[in-house]
């Protein structure tokens, strides 16, 4: 009996040694993310609660009402991927192409630097640089291009910044990866063959660091769509997404079917973005 419950152990030790982070997962996360669920089916009580019956309403609101709210958000979020992209892929290359191990330390330390202050304290730094005595625009009446202050704050292009500033690490440390595996004997092999450098850039090198790109992409992506501090501070209403949406509507009477409709519709577009990379990794691995 004993030696057929140490087999049956044995057989069974990794789902044993799973339970733990099973139950993690189930308490944590299956359960809230059920509840949310409920809840956005839901119709709003006078108290802005949930309550019975249930209804398709709030998603209707969703898809129309704050509709433009979702498509800003979608916007704000691939543009900034872009911008970070334009800047993280030629700054991983610079990284990894230092000849002093000192110098690319140094360069992966600044990348990482601003992780080590607080958030909160970051964007209001950038309320304070864009603001209208601020420094870029004493510059630029110093310099005499503008007459009169510029007005950054409460505008889509100062959240752009802010996301920009918050994610570029996201998106430098998955491209850097890639380009320190990348094998930088085949660029001299394109040349040799005739390939010129655009020629040799789009058949060889951003096809071999696609991977990161991709990676960074969904890491940049994913959170600024549901950013919520950054256009809270840095857009005013103009900057309004989709995380601002869903915190008001949990807040003092507002609409909490509502806010659980909205997020569920942003778990829907996060993981669609997760599908597209678990696929073109798939391809990859082929």
């Amino acid at each position: 009996m004993v030696a057929g419950l140490k087999r049956a152990l044995r057989k069974h030790n990794a789902f044993i040694l799973s339970l733990p982070a099973l139950f993690w997962l189930l308490v944590f996360f299956i359960t809230p993310l059920l509840l949310v669920l409920v809840l956005s089916f839901m119709s709003r009580d006078i108290t802005g609660r949930g309550t019975l019956p249930f209804t398709f309403e709030q998603y209707e609101r969703v898809f129309t009402t704050f509709r433009p709210v979702f498509v800003s958000s979608i916007n704000i979020a691939l543009i900034s991927t872009v911008v970070c992209l334009l800047i993280g892929y030629p700054l991983a290359f610079y990284i990894k192409t230092r000849r002093s191990d000192a110098v690319r330390n140094l360069a992966l330390f600044l990348v990482i630097l601003p992780f080590w202050t607080n958030f909160l304290v970051r964007t209001y730094a950038w309320r304070v640089i864009l603001g209208q005595s601020g420094p870029v625009n004493t510059t630029l009446l110093s310099l005499g291009l503008v007459d009169e202050p510029v007005i950054f704050l409460n505008t889509q292009f100062a959240v752009i910044v802010g996301m920009v500033y918050t994610f570029l690490p996201f998106m430098v440390l998955p491209i850097y990866a890639s380009v320190e595996r990348f094998d930088f004997r085949q660029v001299e092999a394109a040349r040799d063959l005739g390939a010129n450098d655009w020629h040799t850039f789009w058949r060889v090198v951003l096809p071999q660091t696609m991977p990161g790109v991709v990676a960074g992409c969904i890491l940049v992506f994913i959170p600024a769509i549901g950013a919520f501090i950054t256009p809270d501070l840095l857009g005013g209403r103009d900057g309004f997404m989709i995380g601002n949406l869903i915190t008001r509507q949990y807040k003092g009477t507002g609409n909490v079917p509502l806010g659980a409709a909205a997020s569920m519709v942003l778990m829907g577009a996060v993981m669609l973005s997760l599908l597209v990379y678990i696929r073109f990794t798939a391809r990859q691995e082929r």
